[in-house]
């Protein structure tokens, strides 16, 4: 139980990250300015910030006409969620993270 709370501060803390690269990126295109790569926005991803990726996808409207975005951001998330629910429930106990 005590690895609950850093597990939760790093999954908050990459999901910002992942939100903030976003809307960083979309006001740099805006501008004609250095981008972030599309490397580093699946980076965020798949260290665990495709929620946040996702988020600031929708919201600042960014990398949506991208099929590897509008497709790849949402199945990190999935097989990210597949994995959470392992985790939560169907491991063996001394895996379990409740």
């Amino acid at each position: 139980m005590e690895i609950l709370i850093p597990v939760l501060v790093y999954f908050a803390v990459i999901n910002l990250a992942g939100f903030v690269s976003m809307a960083v990126d979309k006001s740099k295109a805006r501008r004609n300015k250095w981008r972030i790569p599309e490397a580093t926005l699946f980076l965020f991803a798949i260290f665990g910030g495709s929620l946040g990726c996702l988020l600031g996808m929708r919201i600042f409207r960014h990398k949506t006409q991208k099929p590897k975005f509008y497709i790849g951001i949402p199945a990190i998330l999935g097989i990210q969620l597949l994995i959470l629910i392992w985790f939560l429930f169907l491991a063996p106990l001394r895996f379990r993270i409740l």
